[in-house]
């Protein structure tokens, strides 16, 4: 799963970027609405943190603009404590849901998970698939029952196949949503973390959809 950052803060953008990226996401980042924008209407994404009290372009304006273009993807926005006029007009500009500063990681974490499972039609905190289950809280992947130890990668392919559970996903979309955008990207690994999971989940989940790409579904 890939995470837009839009925050003028260094040090919490530094905060947000590193803790997100220790739970499994890829994670891009802007200091500014202008580059935030541009970022948000020519990379996808599964979900935003969006600031704001930005420089350039304040976030309402970049919230504005992403949703006259057609831009679903689910938006968190970051207000000031005591702004509910903020929070009013960043819901009615799109805003899928809001955190007030400061905030708890862990609500942050907890927020952005449930706004990525509704976005991909899923309501619960497991996602179960021919019996690998990927707990979305803890980020721990099971087969029946029994502990599979993956790396940071492999766990963002099957993360990214099991939220999409039943449709197929190209190598080239899976490819967009596990690197970040500064990332040296090769499709060809995509192939080979397919590989990978094959072996160490043991059941076939995994389907090569010859000419399309990949789907997750029931063995």
């Amino acid at each position: 799963m890939r995470v837009l950052v839009v925050e003028d803060t260094p040090e919490l953008a530094r905060q947000l970027k590193q803790r997100l990226e220790g739970e499994g996401y890829a994670v891009d980042a802007a200091a500014d609405g202008e580059e935030g924008r541009f970022l948000g209407e020519t990379e996808p994404y599964d979900a935003v943190i969006l600031d704001l009290g930005l420089p350039k372009i304040d976030g309402l304006t970049v919230l504005r603009s992403w949703r006259r273009a057609g831009m679903s993807t689910p938006v968190l926005i970051l207000t000031a404590r005591d702004a509910w006029n903020e929070k009013v007009q960043g819901i009615d500009a799109g805003a899928d849901d809001y955190l007030a500063k400061p905030f708890s990681m862990e609500e942050l974490l907890a927020r952005i998970r449930a706004l990525i499972r509704r976005a991909k039609g899923h309501a619960s905190a497991e996602i179960a698939c021919g019996g690998v289950v990927l707990d979305t809280r803890t980020g721990r992947v099971t087969v029946d029952g029994l502990p599979v130890e993956l790396t940071a990668f492999e766990y963002r392919v099957l993360s990214y196949l099991m939220h999409r559970k039943g449709q197929v996903v190209s190598r080239t979309e899976l490819t967009e949503h596990v690197y970040a955008q500064d990332f040296d990207r090769d499709s060809n690994t995509i192939e080979v973390f397919v590989g990978r999971l094959r072996r160490k989940l043991g059941v076939d989940i995994i389907k090569t959809v010859r000419g399309l790409g990949y789907r997750a579904d029931e063995p």
